[in-house]
Parts: structure tokens; sequence; C-alpha cells
């Protein structure tokens, strides 16, 4: 049961009911019609030890497990019509709430799943879950890669483990004409950041048209981005602080029979201030940060520092010179992403035409309703003047 304001949120088609508009929950997390006095508002995911309590899956009233497993029906006969290769390409199967999951990821890398599953109602259904997953794909294997914090919210233990078939350390799938590299086990995410997918793909396209000297590659981790223009480039510098990743950058070029990169492991704000002050030049800059804003209170401080990186980068350009730049920050929104652009470049005394302006990959929907299914934001600029 919900107050008015938490009916307002279902009624408006946002999932999230948090605790402080809950007037009345079951003792345990399941699956639950949920009301506002008596009218029928949605079918949910509810945890009372959750602060967000109710997550909506369906809006009309049925039987909630069948409308539950619908969604996963839905989800998967949507991702079979796509045109990436199954049996060795990669793609997202299952994005959460923007399918009506709520909590549940489920990516699949050359015939391997890896499934995330950060909700406890859906956690009770994994053994039903793998079953069907397996019914629908026949993967090689399936890895439940539980390891997220959000879990901790729900009361969830973290853990990794395989739960049908093999799944090996390094999955090797591809991406176009590049083999890319997956650590489900101990890698970002679900082992690869498929949402920039499509993005890595359009920075192929725009290297082979411009055909850049130099690439730096800023928060590289494993080279996705830089190994698709790399054959399109005389010099690919990659830059990371982990050594880890550079070296999963490198087995990457050599899997892809590429020219090694310059690897180079250091802070990229660091580095791209050091860069700057010796007016190095690149014909290309990409950079891919982590979030900068995990909670709305971050988002000032998230600006600063991306306009700090982006300014370096743009001063590190080449006359002619692109700069591919992108934030995952959920909380910072795509005008203030692009306001800041616009900020940096005034004060790197450049100017930029914008020549395209994307988000994450279609296989990662975002619901108008739930701005919170998209976060990605992402720049391709090119140095005019």
């Amino acid at each position: 049961m919900v107050n008015a304001r938490g009916a307002r949120r279902l009624l408006a088609r946002h999932p999230w009911v948090y605790r402080s508009d809950i007037e009345a929950v079951p003792d345990r997390p399941g699956l639950y019609p949920v009301y506002h006095r008596r009218r029928f508002l949605a079918l949910a995911v509810v945890n009372p030890r959750s602060e967000i309590t109710v997550r909506a899956y369906a809006f009309e009233p049925g039987d909630p497990a069948d409308r539950l497993w619908q969604n996963l029906n839905r989800a998967l006969s949507a991702r079979a019509r796509d045109r990436q290769t199954r049996p060795e390409g990669a793609r997202r199967l299952v994005h959460a709430e923007g399918d009506f999951l709520p909590g549940l990821v489920v990516d699949e890398y050359a015939s391997h799943l890896v499934v995330t599953v950060n909700t406890a109602a859906i956690d009770a259904l994994t053994d039903a879950l793998v079953d069907r997953l397996n019914q629908h794909l026949a993967p090689r294997g399936i890895l439940l890669k539980n390891d997220s914090r959000g879990r901790l919210a729900e009361g969830l233990p973290l853990f990794v483990r395989t739960a049908l078939g093999a799944v090996p350390e390094r999955i090797w799938f591809r991406e176009g004409a590049r083999w890319l590299a997956a650590d489900p086990f101990s890698g970002q995410k679900t082992g690869a950041f498929l949402d920039q997918r499509e993005n890595r793909l359009l920075a192929a396209a725009l290297a082979a048209r411009h055909r850049p000297r130099r690439v730096l590659d800023a928060f590289a981790y494993q080279g996705a981005f830089a190994v698709q223009v790399a054959p399109h480039a005389e010099e690919v510098w990659l830059l990371d602080r982990s050594p880890k990743a550079l070296e999963a950058a490198g087995e990457v070029f050599r899997k892809n029979r590429l020219p090694q990169p310059r690897l180079i492991e250091a802070n990229a704000f660091d580095f791209l201030n050091a860069a700057a002050a010796r007016q190095r030049r690149f014909d290309l800059v990409i950079l891919d940060p982590p979030s900068f804003a995990r909670r709305k209170s971050d988002v000032e401080r998230a600006l600063r520092a991306y306009k700090a990186i982006n300014l370096r980068a743009m001063q590190l350009l080449a006359d002619g010179g692109l700069l591919l730049t992108a934030s995952c920050s959920f909380h910072l929104e795509e005008g203030a992403f692009l306001e800041m652009l616009r900020e940096a470049a005034g004060d790197a005394g450049r100017s930029l035409a914008l020549l395209a302006k994307r988000g994450q990959a279609a296989d990662h929907p975002v619901l108008v309703n739930v701005p919170e299914t998209g976060y990605l934001k992402f720049a391709a600029l090119k140095a005019v003047g």
C-alpha cells in the first residue's frame, strides 16, 4: 500500500516508490500487487528492507510471476531480432528497469551469459531464471556475477559463481572487425563495457575517415576504443592507472595482430596536465572516464573534474583533430555535459564542431518515464580553430 505521492509516481509510470511513501508492506521480499487505498496500481518487486521499497514491472493486474517471466521473454525476443552475430559477438539481453525487470542485468559474451541480480525478490528466483535462460539461449555457460554493492541495500550477499556449464576467466568476443576481451569474474561491470559498443564502432568509422597520425586513449582500461581506431592510425598511446588493465590491452592488440601501443601507467589528470604543458599534440583524443558523480551531491565536483580533463584534451588536439568524450554519471544531465564542453572549449581557446551526440547502445533501452535507465553521454567533436 502506497500513499498519494507514491501513487502519483506509479501512475506516471515511474517504477520506484521509496520507503517514505509506503503505508503498508509485506514482511518479506517478493512479487506483490501494489495499491493506493483500493485502487490497483502495479505489480512490483517489493523489499521492506530497501530504501526503494517498490520497483514496479507491470501496470496491469495479473499473476505476478507470470508477468515477470513474460517481461523476460519479451526482452530476449527483442534481442533475437538484432543484427549482432551471436556466436562470437556480445550484447545486453536484459537492461533491468529498461526491460521492466528491476535490478536484473544479463549480458552475453560469445555465447556465455553473465547475470547480475540486485533485487531480493528476483534473487530468490535465480534457479528458475537460470533454467529459463538456458531454455531460450542454450549458452555455453552462465555466470552469476553478484558482487555489486547495490545488493547490500537489499540484504543480499556478495558472490561470483558459475551457475551452469563453464565460463572462462577471459572471453574473447567480436565487435565489428575487432576482437575484444571480457573478464567476467574480475572485470568491470559484467566483464566489459557493452554500453559503449555503438560509440566504439563510430570511433572506428571516424578514424577511417580522418586517418589520425597520433591517438591518445585516456582511461583506456583494456583498450576497447583504441583497438577500434588503431588500424587507421600511425601511433596509439594508451593511458590508465591500472597496470593489469594495460597488460590486458596489450593482449587485445596482439589478438588483433596490431602493432603494440605505447602503454602509459599514470593518473590521467596528471598526464593530461603535463602533456598540455609540453604542448604535445594528438590527432585523436578519447576520454571515457569512470563516473565522477555517484550521488546527486557530487555533481558540482564532478563537473569540475570533467571540465579539467576535457579542457586539457582540447588543448592537446592538433588542428582538425577529433575529441571523443563521454560521461557515465547518471546525475550529470546531458544539458550540463554539453554546457561543460562549451565552457571547456572557451577556456581552451578552441572552436570545436559537434560531429555526433549519442548515448548508450540500443540494447540498453532508455525509458523516458524512468531517466535512471539512461546514463551515458557521448560526444564526438572536431577542432576547427
